[in-house]
């Protein structure tokens, strides 16, 4: 089982939506689509079911060209941010409704529907109809509607944004266990690199409609291929410094220099850009090797347990990421640290030059 596009590609008159992107899902799989509001990634999916057709390039399902065929004729699911429920139905008959239409056994039937309901915490209200239910209970009736019809592609776009805190962490949690049990392909849309790590399996990252990467979930978080695609598996977006390397040695704009990563060492001398992820910024963590910057604090954000910081650091702009709730004050100075085997680099053309040298030995673990 599969499914590949093979340079595909949608425009509505001069502007692009999905540029030409070859891509290959295989049976069993979890595949995250990852990216910014605005990327391409309903877009995409529409494509993948045939809800719309590609301006060029071809849609193959196992081996099949399904270019042109009608959604209603594929093996397939979906499931969208906004849920769409039966509003004459009960809760059991919505996600009856697909398995009724596939002419199944009122024993099959009944089964499938308690074990969705269980499993999605529904089984207290499969007799009521969608208005009488809040919205959390609405968006789960249609997960269940899509998981329970057991199909061979199963289309997941941001399915638990609308959903409360606690029950979006177990559904995330159950997701994998669910498409690991099916052996569907599974594809799943989301804005956030946490959700699609907590997920595994592989992730596409998505950016102006360009597929910049696809891989292994964690390979494409540890090894970016190129600035963008840094940005986008990084929350907040990765921060970023010009450095330049002269020999075994990068220096960094604070007047500090470190030894050149493993990857970057052998590279020629010259500009370059660092990279580091809000978390690896510190504050009072330094150490014999530690990197030191005068910032200047300009917001702060208290997440519960943690403080996001903004900083002005000369020319640019950072977000660092600290354990606590701190009373900082705005326009503060503050010395932040980093740890120099936490630097991504990357060349003039953003293109990857070298991993941290702690991923480096993750890597060769």
């Amino acid at each position: 089982m599969s499914l590949r596009l093979q340079g595909v590609s949608k425009s509505l008159g001069e502007e692009a939506h999905i540029h030409p992107v070859d891509l290959e899902l295989l049976k069993g799989t979890m595949n995250v689509l990852l990216g910014p509001t605005a990327a391409g990634k309903t877009s995409l999916m529409r494509l993948m079911a045939g809800l719309d057709k590609p301006n060029s390039g071809k849609i193959y399902w196992n081996g099949e060209d399904v270019t042109g065929m009608r959604v209603q004729d594929r093996d397939i699911a979906m499931v969208y941010q906004q849920f769409v429920n039966y509003p004459s139905m009960t809760v059991y008959d919505n996600i009856a409704s697909p398995l009724k239409l596939r002419i199944k056994s009122a024993e099959e039937i009944d089964a499938r529907v308690n074990e969705m309901a269980e499993l999605l915490q529904l089984t207290a209200i499969l007799d009521r109809k969608p208005d009488q239910i809040s919205g959390g209970q609405q968006q789960r009736c249609a997960i269940a509607r899509a998981l329970v019809k057991d199909v061979g592609l199963v289309l997941m776009d941001e399915p638990l944004a609308n959903l409360d805190y606690k029950l979006r962490e177990e559904l995330r949690s159950e997701i994998p266990r669910l498409f690991a049990a099916s052996g569907s392909i599974f594809v799943y849309a989301t804005t956030e690199p946490e959700e699609a790590l907590l997920l595994g399996g592989n992730t596409a990252t998505l950016w102006e409609g360009r597929v910049t990467q696809f891989g292994p979930s964690m390979d494409v978080y540890r090894r970016p291929i190129d600035e963008i695609t840094a940005r986008i598996y990084s929350d907040p977006p990765m921060n970023f410094v010009a450095v330049r390397k002269e020999g075994s040695m990068v220096h960094f704009p604070n007047g500090r220099s470190t030894q050149a990563s493993d990857d970057l060492g052998g590279l020629p001398d010259g500009e370059y850009r660092a990279g580091f992820r809000a978390h690896h910024l510190k504050i009072g963590e330094e150490n014999a090797n530690s990197l030191i910057f005068n910032a200047r604090l300009t917001v702060t954000e208290l997440t519960g347990s943690e403080t996001f910081i903004h900083l002005d650091a000369g020319s640019e702009r950072w977000i660092g990421l600290v354990p606590g709730v701190h009373s900082f004050r705005i326009g503060q100075d503050l010395q932040v640290c980093l740890d120099p085997e936490n630097v991504f680099y990357f060349d003039g053309k953003g293109k990857l030059a070298g991993v941290p040298n702690s991923e480096t030995e993750k890597s060769r673990a």
